[in-house]
């Protein structure tokens, strides 16, 4: 009998500033879901996106690497996570400038090099723009050549 209670026991942990109605039946929502998940068979699939390089490697699949500079690594991230690629990201401490390596899976090459094309293309459109800071400082200098009206705070009084 105490062993059926306590595999019917169920743990739920909320982190909140403060405990409303609202916030439990948020919590239920989840949990619901979460067991809605699990009887489905969902629960066990394999992660997807951005994962630690062990977790790549353990998929089974094969993993190959790029090396990328650190200045755009964000961008790469998001245009990765729209074509949908699985990745790892592990930073080259050995080298000066520092370089970031690219894991991903050997059967998301071609989908990978989709991704790095347009990255490139996305890199080369953001050199080509104008400066808006160089904008700037020039309309500044030409504002300061314009002599401005002359504000003179002189409260006439009458006597």
């Amino acid at each position: 009998m105490q062993e059926e209670v306590e595999n019917r026991t169920v743990n739920l942990a909320i982190s909140t500033t403060k405990l409303t109605g609202r916030t439990l039946v948020a919590a239920f929502r989840k949990y619901l879901q979460h067991r809605a998940r699990v009887k489905a068979g969902k629960e066990s699939e394999t992660p997807h996106g951005k994962m630690t390089v062990e977790e790549l490697v353990g998929q089974g699949q094969g993993a190959q690497q790029i090396d990328i500079a650190k200045t755009g690594i964000k961008d790469f991230q998001r245009i990765l996570n729209t074509y949908g690629v699985d990745y790892a990201i592990r930073k080259d401490v050995e080298k000066d400038p520092p370089r970031y390596l690219v894991f991903f899976k050997a059967k998301d090459a071609d989908v990978l090099t989709a991704a790095f094309k347009e990255y490139s293309a996305e890199l080369s459109n953001r050199e080509k723009r104008p400066s808006v800071r160089k904008a700037l400082e020039v309309l500044k200098g030409l504002l300061q050549d314009i002599p401005g009206k002359v504000h003179e705070k002189k409260q006439e009084r009458e006597r």
